[in-house]
């Protein structure tokens, strides 16, 4: 396993893609872990107000608030972490990477616990950023402090963790299936920010089904009990109900779906000749 993985890097420390695309989502991450504060500033100086209070005040870096709504933002983020997935697998497809591992002696079972580890290095590096920003935006702007406040809901970012490993987990089903990485790329991203949303937004709003068996299968969706594992955060801050924990609801389907997915590309792997 140790030697799959160290091949596994070097496959990718000299691929330019890689880099570009990691660079890419912490950039973006970045953005989201630090922005709030200059963009409630921004709305402040442009006269906005909500209901007459300053939205510098709202305590959307507080402990522990922070967890929830950064991981939340940053879930959104993943696609670029699954493009990287899809590019990784692709190109073991197309220059015969796998093949040769193979050859080499590296067992189908290594090779994809090796591609499992590469997911989750790049999930642990996502949720240490999102961690370490964490503390130091809490630190700057937090009404509140000490180890109750900062432990508390901690358990976002292991959710986050284990959104991202789920989402590359599918990434990398489909690499296996459709063996063209732009193609992939596309379908992945359309399904995820446009296809499964409507279709979730049909079965459960429109009058045909809602209220029906159909409208109960909303929640089974993929990407929806992906999305499910940290609730919208933000409602709060207009006195509305959330749901400030991770529901245990969409952790068993998301958790079902990992189970489908590793099933399926362990069944590809061991379906294909690859000697």
């Amino acid at each position: 396993m140790i030697r799959a993985l160290k091949l596994e890097w070097l496959k990718i420390r000299d691929y330019r893609t890689f880099w570009i695309l990691l660079g890419m989502y912490l950039l973006a991450l970045l953005v989201i872990c630090f922005g709030g504060m200059f963009l409630l500033e921004y709305l402040k100086s442009k006269g906005a107000d909500f209901n007459g209070i300053d939205p510098t005040i709202l305590p959307i870096y507080d402990f522990p608030d922070i967890w929830q709504n950064t991981t939340y933002l940053g879930s959104f983020l993943k696609v670029l972490l699954a493009f990287i997935v899809i590019i990784s697998v692709n190109n073991d497809q197309t220059y015969n990477t796998l093949r040769q591992n193979v050859i080499d002696g590296i067992s189908k079972k290594e090779y994809l616990a090796s591609k499992l580890l590469f997911i989750a290095t790049l999930a642990l590096i996502s949720t240490l950023f999102l961690f370490i920003s964490g503390m130091i935006n809490g630190a700057i702007y937090s009404h509140v402090w000490g180890a109750r406040y900062i432990l508390d809901e901690l358990e976002f970012l292991a959710a986050y963790f284990y959104d991202i490993i789920i989402y590359c987990s599918l990434a990398f089903l489909l690499s296996l299936i459709i063996k063209k990485s732009g193609f992939v790329i596309v379908l992945l991203f359309l399904y995820t920010l446009m296809f499964e949303p409507i279709l979730a937004l049909i079965l459960e709003e429109s009058p045909w089904f809602k209220g029906s068996l159909w409208a109960e299968i909303a929640p089974f969706l993929p990407i929806k009990a992906l999305n499910g594992l940290i609730p919208v955060p933000f409602p709060k801050y207009l006195f509305m109900e959330i749901v400030d924990n991770v529901p245990m609801k969409a952790l068993l389907i998301a958790s079902g779906w990992l189970v489908i997915y590793l099933s399926g590309i362990l069944f590809l792997l061991n379906r294909r000749d690859l000697k």
